[in-house]
This record gives structure tokens, C-alpha cells and sequence, in this order.
């Protein structure tokens, strides 16, 4: 779906009450994020400024797959996430690399694949027919046996993913080059 639906089709810009303000506030959020990359190099994107293995352009991918593969969970529940307590060393080194810009990969390239999901959420939540909408949370050490989520409190968790990344994005930027995202 996009700006160019059909009749009767929920645009973001038709979205009032709760769908409207968990769109806002999660705009914020991407916007702080993204906004901690403003006029970098690819090669600063990359840089680790602290004892992590974070660097900004790596905390974007992050948060783009965060954002993505939650956005498919609520519609195709548990299934696309699949079950972390079966992933293999190699499972997780790859996921490591959602942290780090990898040879070959661009600020601008993953700004605007988030720029892409983050589309594709909106349209989503402008979509769903019930927030209350909930599915069973995949196998993970994390989570509770048993526990569903609502689509609802899924993007509570997207928004504070988002939130919470765009705190570090900002510590690595003053450490870049004390640049500061606020103040």
C-alpha cells in the first residue's frame, strides 16, 4: 500500500486517535536515530567510537531488521522470527553483523532501506484492522514460555528498540566528533 491507494484504503495522513500518536512518536524516534548520521562519511558511519562493537551505520541496519522482521511478525506470528534457542554459532555471527557497516555497504544505502521499512510499518499500522490483534512470541531465552504480544505492544517495542538505539547512535556521534543530537 502506498499514498496512491485505492478508495477506501487508510492512508497514514487518515490516521487519527491511538494509530496516529504510536506513528508519531515512533517518527521521533527514527528521526533521532537517523539524525545522529547527518553529514558522515561512510567511513565514519563505520567507526567504532567506544569499547562496543557498535558504530552508527551499523545501528541503523539493527534497527531496520528490528523494525522489519517485527512488522512481519505481526501478521505472520512466531514463523518470522524463527526460534533463537535452535540458532548455531554462525546464525549468530551473522546477526553480529546487523552492527557494523560491512565493506561494501553505504550510509546511504542502509538510510534508506530503513527509510523503506519504516514506510512499510506505517502502511501496516494504517492497515491492521485491531491493535489488540496477538500472536505467540518465538522460542527465545528472552521471552516468556507461552506469552503473545498484541500488535499493539509490538510497536511499544519497536518505538523503544528505536528509542534506546538512537541513545547510543548519539554517544558514538559526540565521541566521532562531538557532534550532539540535542543541546
Amino acid at each position: 500500500m502506498s499514498e496512491t491507494t485505492t478508495v477506501g484504503e487508510p492512508t497514514t495522513r487518515d490516521l487519527t486517535g491511538e494509530r496516529a500518536d504510536l506513528l508519531a512518536m515512533l517518527a521521533k524516534q527514527r528521526h533521532f536515530l537517523r539524525f545522529t548520521t547527518r553529514d558522515l562519511t561512510d567511513e565514519q558511519a563505520g567507526r567504532r567510537t567506544t569499547a562496543s562493537e557498535l558504530c552508527l551505520g551499523g545501528l541503523i541496519k539493527h534497527v531496520t531488521s528490528v523494525e522489519r522482521t517485527w512488522a512481519r511478525f505481526i501478521l505472520e506470528g512466531p514463523s518470522a522470527m524463527g526460534d533463537f534457542t535452535a540458532m548455531t554459532e554462525a546464525d549468530w555471527a551473522r546477526r553480529a553483523d546487523e552492527f557494523r557497516l560491512l565493506p561494501g555497504e553505504t550510509l546511504a544505502g542502509v538510510l534508506a532501506d530503513y527509510a523503506e521499512v519504516a514506510r512499510r510499518t506505517d502502511e501496516l499500522v494504517a492497515a491492521l484492522p485491531d491493535l489488540d490483534a496477538a500472536q505467540p512470541l518465538p522460542k527465545a531465552p528472552w521471552h516468556e514460555p507461552g506469552a503473545s504480544w498484541s500488535a499493539r505492544r509490538v510497536l511499544m517495542h519497536i518505538m523503544t528498540e528505536t528509542a534506546q538505539h538512537a541513545g547510543h547512535a548519539d554517544i558514538i556521534r559526540e565521541s566521532l566528533d562531538g557532534a550532539k543530537s540535542m543541546g
